[in-house]
């Protein structure tokens, strides 16, 4: 008896150096490349300068920055790699090479996520944006130190202050938690924090998802070659060498005459102009195969993946209606590898990764697309660090969200793991509910619109009427003679 008492305390210690070492391994992958990813944006400008002390503040709050933008990425893959783990474990169950994938390990991947997101929140993030802001108490020692103690104490202040703020609101609704959340931090106050930094999340993905999902068509467009009807590569190369040509003419000119602010504007709008020569050149050598192949198929996929989501959502809604288990809730002993979390097996939960990870890339679309977040978007070796703090924190927001919003839309039928399940609006059916019908309602309207759109706008510039006065109202234009238009150019 006391040996196998030994044999199950030294296989629950290999578990345990095991989950160890592959969350070590995965999260100082997720760190290197999130650091590539910060370095290429970052303006070297304010990790080269003169002064030491500004070079090792910026290094610091850059390296805060890199971790919290790791933990965003581990956010978004936390669902994926659950969802996968399983269906491995269904299709390998006696293999020994797979049997590491178990709740033990998924369990807590879901525990240091939630764990981590919430520090970087509250703590990292505040912290690398004070630091970069701070010089010490006056009087003191100039040095790192003094920033440190200086931030320190903002911080410190800054929470005391949400504390308050928070302890009064829930006073002034409910008198008795008030009081017990003052007595016990931990277990009423914390909660209820993280709860309404998760609520913000999701309302923030509600708005930029159905906008990302519509301006995906426009930014894919972008990145793949239209066919020739609408499209003429040729026309648009022929305008850039002369733009080019004619910016490359007034550079050397304003060079001989030494106007510096002057030289730099011409100087970024050359680079720009080159740029896009070089990108439509490109664009021109493409096959036609890349042509006339590649754009329609990328087209009918998001739009494919988008109708998906609209009806699986809508589905979801009737569920609601009948069912109170469709209701997102917690899971705290995971099984995994006893059934496929998908109807359709291994194909169902194939589909439900891609529309997890499509409806993530959507929401940073459509943050980005947005006028209150236009400004945040970062450009390569050009970013300013506070803008780097503060994408990394619009970024975790979305990511750490991305579970419960999934969830609640009935994109797949994983259960929420440890902290992640015992937000107290999950289980408010009126919330959920309409949570639900908002989705529906602003996808549709944002893909009908974008599609509407897209088709008179491609049809004007494809029969080049785009080319005409700004006195001649465009939307006026009648459908028959953009077809008769279209037709005699066929002809």
């Amino acid at each position: 008896m006391e040996g196998d008492d030994v044999t199950l305390r030294e296989q629950l210690f290999h578990d345990r150096v095991r989950e160890t070492i592959i969350c070590v391994l995965l999260f100082s992958s997720l760190y290197i490349i999130c650091y590539l990813i910060v370095t290429h944006y970052r303006k070297n400008a304010e990790f080269s300068t003169d002064n030491d002390e500004d070079a090792t503040v910026n290094k610091i709050a850059l390296w805060l920055c890199t971790f919290s933008l790791s933990v965003s990425v581990g956010a978004v893959l936390l669902l994926p790699i659950a969802i996968l783990s399983n269906e491995v474990l269904l299709t390998f169950p006696q293999s020994y090479y797979v049997q590491w994938l178990n709740g033990s390990l998924i369990h807590g991947l879901w525990n240091l996520v939630f764990l981590f997101s919430n520090l970087s929140l509250v703590f990292f993030l505040p912290f690398a944006y004070f630091f970069t802001e701070s010089e010490g108490f006056a009087g003191s020692k100039k040095g790192v130190m003094a920033r440190v103690y200086e931030t320190a104490v903002v911080l410190v202040l800054l929470t005391l202050l949400v504390l308050g703020v928070v302890w009064v609101a829930s006073a002034l609704l409910n008198d008795t938690s008030a009081r017990e959340s003052l007595y016990d931090l931990w277990k009423y106050y914390l909660p209820y924090m993280s709860s309404f930094i998760s609520l913000s999340g999701v309302l923030l993905l509600l708005l930029c998802t159905p906008l990302g999902v519509s301006r995906m068509f426009s930014v894919t467009g972008r990145l793949l070659v239209k066919p020739g009807l609408l499209e003429d590569v040729d026309d648009s190369v022929s305008c850039a060498i002369f733009e080019e040509a004619a910016l490359s003419r007034k550079l050397n000119m304003e060079t001989s005459c030494w106007v510096n602010v002057r030289v730099e504007v011409l100087k970024n709008q050359y680079l720009t102009i080159r740029a896009r020569r070089i990108a439509l050149e490109m664009r021109r050598r493409a096959s036609p195969w890349q042509r006339y192949l590649g754009y329609p198929i990328a087209m009918l996929l998001l739009l494919a993946l988008t109708v998906v989501c609209v009806l699986i959502v809508c589905f979801h809604v009737l569920e609601l209606l009948f069912d109170e288990t469709a209701l997102p809730r917690g899971m705290e002993d995971p099984l995994f590898g006893a059934a496929s979390f998908s109807v359709f097996g291994s194909l169902g939960a194939a589909v439900q990764v891609i529309l997890i990870l499509y409806l993530m890339v959507s929401s940073v679309v459509g943050f980005y697309c947005s006028p209150l977040f236009a400004n945040l978007l970062p450009r390569a070796r050009d970013t300013t660090l506070t803008q780097i703090i503060g994408n990394c924190a619009c970024l975790l927001v979305l990511s750490s969200a991305l579970p419960v919003f999934s969830r609640t839309l009935g994109i797949t039928r994983f259960d929420l793991l440890g902290d992640f399940g015992r937000y107290n609006w999950l289980g408010n059916f009126h919330i959920v509910f309409l949570y639900n019908v908002l989705f529906v309602g602003l996808t549709s309207a944002c893909l009908i619109n974008t599609l509407t759109w897209a088709v008179q706008r491609e049809l004007i510039r494809a029969f080049g009427l785009h080319k005409l006065p700004l006195t001649v109202s465009r939307s006026a234009i009648p459908l028959k003679l953009l077809l008769a238009n279209g037709l005699s150019k066929i002809q």
